[in-house]
């Protein structure tokens, strides 16, 4: 078990928030020390500067950096690595909440095994599952929770040993970069689903359409660029998925055919951006359904 690890967080106008996300940090049960929480904040203008600097009178081990220009999410990320000084990072994402108190400790578990370089955690989204676009990002994120049960998919919550990476500026995937540079480096990825993490998905289908296109993107271009395999576009890995995804959620055939009639849309743009040889999106405008945690 490390000694102790460094917590990060990446912001861009998240005051209604960041105060959830920083104190679901400092509420964790650990048998390690939290040395530092770095807070990113890239070019917001909405007081989140102002609640991080509040909360530093509360929590002295809690620390704001600026960027005065939103650069993207892997420059902040570039910051958090200049800026740490512990041999494990977590990386927190300011509009999700962890969902327990011991949900750092089980994210940094899998650690114990020295061939360990990454950890994913469980995000679960809060929307309701009665509307379209809800009950889309919840079979998504239950299939990425089958699917990380066979082969971990790295997103939203991780943890890493910090073995000098740092991301390149123009690309949107941080976890993905992060994985592929450990796993080069003959370290192995685990999936902790008892570190369990609140997010919210979009709220409407035009925003669920959105990210997802954006995602899907990002994923095509770390195949094309780094031959980089994506578990959820193998069907080895997508079936089982669907059939265990229907088990958790319910045969509920017109939202399933719907959620997967979306995700095949929302690929089909994205390939068809990536053939137009546009580049991929690095800043992105954010998707105002799922700040409203």
């Amino acid at each position: 078990m490390p000694v102790d690890i460094t917590i990060g967080m990446c912001a861009y106008n998240e005051a209604d928030n960041i105060e959830r996300s920083i104190r679901s940090v400092y509420e964790q049960k650990t048998d390690f020390k939290i040395k530092n929480v770095i807070v990113v904040s890239s070019g917001s203008m909405d007081g989140t500067d102002d609640i991080v600097r509040d909360l530093m009178q509360t929590f002295p081990s809690l620390r704001l950096i600026r960027q005065e220009t939103r650069m993207g999410k892997n420059s902040a990320m570039n910051l958090i690595l200049e800026n740490n000084r512990s041999e494990i990072i977590t990386i927190i994402n300011a509009d999700t909440v962890l969902l327990d108190e011991n949900a750092i400790a089980n994210l940094i578990a899998p650690f114990d095994d020295d061939s360990v370089g990454i950890v994913g955690g469980r995000p679960i989204p809060v929307n309701d599952r009665n509307t379209l676009a809800g009950f889309a990002s919840n079979m998504m994120w239950v299939m990425h929770h089958h699917i990380s049960l066979i082969t971990p998919k790295i997103g939203e919550l991780i943890a890493f040993r910090d073995i000098g990476v740092r991301l390149p500026m123009d690309s949107q995937s941080d976890e993905d970069i992060l994985k592929m540079a450990l796993m080069k480096n003959g370290y192995k990825a685990a999936y902790a689903p008892g570190a369990r993490i609140s997010i919210k998905g979009p709220e409407t289908v035009d925003d669920f359409m959105k990210q997802r296109v954006r995602v899907n993107i990002g994923q095509i271009y770390m195949t094309k660029n780094h031959q980089f395999m994506q578990p959820a576009w193998h069907k080895r890995f997508l079936i089982p998925a669907i059939f265990n995804t229907v088990w958790d959620l319910g045969f509920h055939p017109i939202m399933i055919s719907h959620s997967i009639l979306l995700e095949l849309r929302a690929r089909s743009a994205a390939k068809k951006h990536v053939a137009e040889q546009k580049k991929d999106i690095h800043t992105w405008d954010p998707v105002g359904s799922t700040k409203r945690l």
